[in-house]
Parts: structure tokens; sequence; C-alpha cells
């Protein structure tokens, strides 16, 4: 099986990973780490696409633990279907877990997570554990 952690290039994110990274190593698992681009412009970037790498790279490298790893990328038509997409993707991966993090809320905003992670709660069919940075 595989530990999938939702990325992306944010503090939140590198937290996710590394988390993630944890747990494969606990569990012996491959790590897919999974990334949606919604902004066509974005999507067409190539150095945007390298720097999804780097950046794990980075964030991997000051990991004590190395673990193989796969990069999955999907587009989405638009921001709006990223949550859609990102939950099909989750779906094909078939991981035994899902990392997601979470990012600190207003008072107000407390009641619900971020749209990414809450859609990933709520919509996949396989464990989640929600990383909240400080």
């Amino acid at each position: 099986m595989t530990v999938a952690v939702v990325y992306a290039i944010s503090q939140t994110g590198r937290l996710a990973l590394q988390q993630a990274v944890e747990e494969a190593r606990r569990r012996k698992e491959d790590l897919a780490v999974l990334h949606v681009l919604g902004s066509p412009d974005v999507q067409r970037s190539d150095a945007y696409r390298r720097s999804i790498s780097d950046e794990i790279d980075n964030t991997l490298a000051s990991t004590d633990t190395l673990v193989g790893w796969k990069l999955h990328l999907r587009n989405a038509a638009s921001d709006v279907e990223v949550n859609d997409v990102l939950l099909r993707l989750i779906e094909e991966v078939d991981p035994a877990l899902v990392v997601v993090g979470a990012r600190r809320r207003s008072p107000i905003g407390k009641a619900l997570l971020g749209s990414t992670a809450q859609s990933v709660v709520l919509g996949a069919s396989c464990p989640v554990l929600v990383v909240k940075a400080s």
C-alpha cells in the first residue's frame, strides 16, 4: 500500500509532507505526493512543475528517513474543480492513509476546516490524518 499526502507549496504543505514521510516510514510503505493544478496558466508552466519537485526534494532532504516517493500531478479545469479532481486522484492512488494539512483558522472559521482539508476528510474512502501547523 501507499501513504498519500495532499501537497501545497506552503508551511502547512511541508508539515503535512514531513508527517506523511514519518507515516510511510513507520508503515514501511511508499509515499504518493498529490498535487492538483487549478489555474490554466500554472498548468502550462514547466517552471512551476519543477518548483514543486524541488520543494519536495528540499523538504524530504530535511527529514531523517528516505522513502520512495512519486509525484502525482493533475490538472483541474478551474480552481473550483480542484477538490473534485483531488478526490478522484486519491481513489486512483488507493492509499492506506491520506495526510492533509490544515491552516490556522479565525474564531469564526474554526467550525470548518479549509475547503481542501474538509473535502478530503469528507470524501476520501480511506483514513485521513489532518495535520495543523502551529
